[in-house]
């Protein structure tokens, strides 16, 4: 059995995944951004290991989770869930838009800094993919600002660096394996109650990544959809892009995806 790390797991697909992998008889630590977030994390999911409690917006803490998940030990998995769909800018200490801070700056200092390293990441992403910018020019809004910010955009650029991140590391780390999935529009508090996508698929989606079974079993660098390999955009398979966006990151946050 594995020993898993789930980021944003306190509710939706984070949560209902963790169950399921509980259920499987996996060890898995949940990931809240407050205190009281955990609390109804370890509420609903009272098999989970431990509950880590980070502001994934907020650089310091996310590299303090960090170093509190080493402290852990090692993991089998980690599934890059935590994410913001929409809403203001809300400015991080950084002056970014905190949906560029917890969906793509987080998820790379977490897997920079994981030791020792985990032997599978699953980077959740989404269909909006195709609607980001793949110049990864201006990944803060630094250029744009705030008055030109509009959260769809932002949304539809990080889902494009979640499969970047996922294909540059299984190129980068062959001997990890680094996969990337469409949970597809389902009821949860993002998806919200209308949404008409299988939800039953998607936790089966992320349980098959994070375990490395079934149809992933020796699978690296590919974006999944109901357990079947997907095609994202063609640009999400260009290495020129998938290395300025590393570039980018390492440029921003002074951290350095480790070599091989």
């Amino acid at each position: 059995m594995g020993r898993i790390l789930i980021t944003g797991s306190s509710d939706g697909l984070g949560l209902l995944s963790a169950r399921a992998l509980i259920k499987q008889g996996h060890s898995v630590i949940l990931h809240a951004r407050n205190e009281q977030r955990a609390r109804d994390a370890r509420e609903a999911c009272v098999g989970a290991e431990a509950c880590l409690i980070a502001d994934l917006s907020d650089i310091s803490q996310t590299k303090k989770m960090a170093e509190e998940a080493n402290g852990l030990g090692g993991f089998d998995a980690v599934i890059h869930n935590a994410g913001i769909y929409s809403g203001p800018f809300r400015k991080t200490k950084e002056g970014w838009p905190a949906i560029v801070a917890v969906n793509t700056v987080s998820p790379y200092i977490l897997t920079s800094l994981l030791r020792p390293r985990p032997k599978r990441f699953v980077f959740v992403s989404s269909g909006l993919h195709n609607g980001g910018d793949s110049t990864c020019a201006d990944i803060t809004w630094a250029k744009r600002g705030e008055a030109g910010f509009r959260d769809h955009q932002a949304y539809a650029d990080t889902k494009l660096h979640n499969i970047l991140l996922a294909a540059a590391l299984a190129r980068k780390w062959p001997s990890v394996q680094s996969n990337s999935l469409d949970p597809g529009w389902v009821p949860t508090k993002m998806g919200g109650a209308s949404a008409s996508g299988d939800i039953n698929a998607a936790v089966d989606t992320y349980v098959m990544l994070a375990t490395g079974e079934g149809a992933a079993k020796g699978i690296n660098g590919k974006y999944w959809f109901k357990c079947l390999q997907n095609w994202p955009n063609k640009r999400a398979e260009d290495e020129a892009v998938q290395q300025k966006l590393l570039d980018e990151l390492e440029r921003i946050t002074g951290v350095k995806l480790p070599e091989e």
